[in-house]
């Protein structure tokens, strides 16, 4: 569903990510892991278009997509979630959702329409509501949301947007222990008709949910595998806990 080849990004002389390859699968979790200043996001950015790669290449879908602009890449079926919360936050939580199905819905410029014209986009909406258990909260204000009921929102609204292949940037991070296994159930969910590619912190998560996991390490790759091959590997533990050295 996506690739890249070679993936490199250089910054002046410095090079954050070196000759990375991926691949991520159709109804597949994915995980790049790594310690911070590993490269894991400056990745994202560069699959997502909004860093240009210095050398590589990236395909979506069969597609080469390397100098291809982040909307029309968007549009094509990848997108992501970043770090921060995004929600509308004195919007409740129906139309958080309603405002990001325009776009598919080609009601994101026709802004001379009435209201009543965004009524088509709810019961889709209320689907989307349901299958991230957030019905119930639908008239709820974001603002007045959990931190991490906002990020099942935002989840949310990334599906509006009907992804082929979702990135999400820390999906977990912040959350307390009950809030993770909703989301981690969540994100399976998700993962049983479209490609999940996620960066995160936990390793826990990383455990449960994840088929394949690409551990990064000042750009490169370190190893990649299954969690349990990863994580037996000796070069990963050392990047995670240094040695008895340092």
């Amino acid at each position: 569903m996506l690739s890249a080849r070679g993936l490199t990004k250089r910054f002046g002389s410095f090079a954050a990510v070196k000759d990375v390859d991926l691949d991520v699968h159709h109804a597949r979790v994915h995980a790049l892991i790594g310690p911070n200043g590993a490269g894991k996001t400056t990745v994202f950015n560069l699959l997502t278009k909004f860093l240009q790669p210095s050398a590589g290449s990236i395909n979506l879908l069969g597609t080469d997509i390397t100098r291809t602009a982040p909307d029309k890449v968007a549009r094509m079926g990848l997108v992501r979630s970043f770090q921060i919360s995004a929600v509308f936050p004195h919007l409740t939580v129906l139309d958080n959702v309603r405002v990001a199905l325009q776009r598919p819905n080609n009601l994101s410029t026709q802004f001379w329409l009435p209201m009543s014209s965004l009524d088509r986009l709810n019961d889709r909406a209320e689907e989307l509501l349901v299958s991230v258990g957030l019905h119930n909260e639908r008239n709820a204000v974001a603002a007045d949301l959990s931190y991490g009921r906002k990020r099942v929102l935002e989840i949310a609204t990334t599906l509006a947007l009907d992804p082929k292949v979702l990135l999400l940037d820390e999906p977990m991070a912040g959350m307390g222990q009950e809030d993770i296994g909703t989301v981690s159930g969540i994100i399976k969910d998700v993962a049983k008709e479209r490609a999940v590619l996620m960066v995160e912190h936990n390793l826990s998560v990383v455990a449960n949910i994840c088929h394949h996991v690409t551990v990064l390490q000042r750009g490169e790759i370190l190893a990649e595998g299954d969690y349990a091959t990863v994580s037996q590997d000796p070069r990963v533990r050392t990047a995670y806990m240094g040695t008895e050295d340092d």
